[in-house]
C-alpha cells in the first residue's frame, strides 16, 4: 500500500446539494476524520514538545494515549496544547496511562479559548504540542494520537456547510 496526500477536505456521501425535503434529496455529504500519531518516551518531558501539525480550519475530535511500555515509579500527567493554548485538563495519575492499552484523553479545556480551538484551529496550520509531567519516571512509552476533521481554512468543508 502506498501513502497518498490530499489537499482539503475529503468529502463522502451521495447528495451534494439539497434539492427537496425527503431522504435522497437532502444533502448528506460529510468530511472524513483523520489521525496522526507520535511515539512518546518517558524522557519526553520538556515543555511544549511538538507532536503534530494539523491543517488550518480543522476540527479536533479526540486524543488518545496507548501505553506500550508501562511507566515505572509514577504515571505521567499529559497536557495538550493547540498553538500554545491548553485544549485539555491535564490527564492526572490514575487515568490508566500507567497500564497497558489505549485510554482517551478528555478534550475539556478549562478556558473558552481552548474550546474555540477544538472547533476550528484557525486560518493557519496549528501546531499541537504536549507536556508530560513525570520527572521521577524511569521507564515508559506509548503512542499519542489525535483525531481531527480536515476542513477548509475558514472551517467549512463544502459550499453549503
Amino acid at each position: 500500500m502506498a501513502v497518498a496526500t490530499h489537499l482539503g477536505p475529503w468529502l463522502l456521501g451521495t447528495v451534494k446539494d439539497t434539492t427537496g425535503t425527503t431522504a435522497g434529496t437532502i444533502r448528506n455529504i460529510g468530511a472524513t476524520p483523520v489521525i496522526q500519531t507520535k511515539a512518546i518516551l518517558y524522557t519526553d518531558i520538556t515543555a511544549a514538545t511538538v507532536a503534530f501539525t494539523i491543517p488550518a480550519g480543522s476540527l479536533i475530535q479526540a486524543a488518545t494515549f496507548n501505553t506500550t511500555v508501562a511507566y515505572a515509579t509514577t504515571v505521567p500527567t499529559i497536557a495538550l496544547f493547540c498553538n500554545g493554548v491548553a485544549i485539555n485538563a491535564a490527564v492526572a495519575s490514575g487515568s490508566g496511562v500507567g497500564s497497558f492499552g489505549t485510554f482517551a484523553i478528555a478534550l475539556a479545556p478549562a478556558a473558552a479559548a481552548g474550546a474555540v480551538l477544538l472547533s476550528n484551529v484557525g486560518t493557519t496550520d496549528a501546531i499541537i504540542t504536549f507536556t508530560q509531567a513525570n520527572v521521577t519516571v524511569t521507564s515508559g512509552a506509548g503512542v499519542l494520537a489525535i483525531s481531527y476533521i480536515v476542513r477548509n481554512a475558514d472551517g467549512t468543508y463544502g459550499a453549503a456547510n
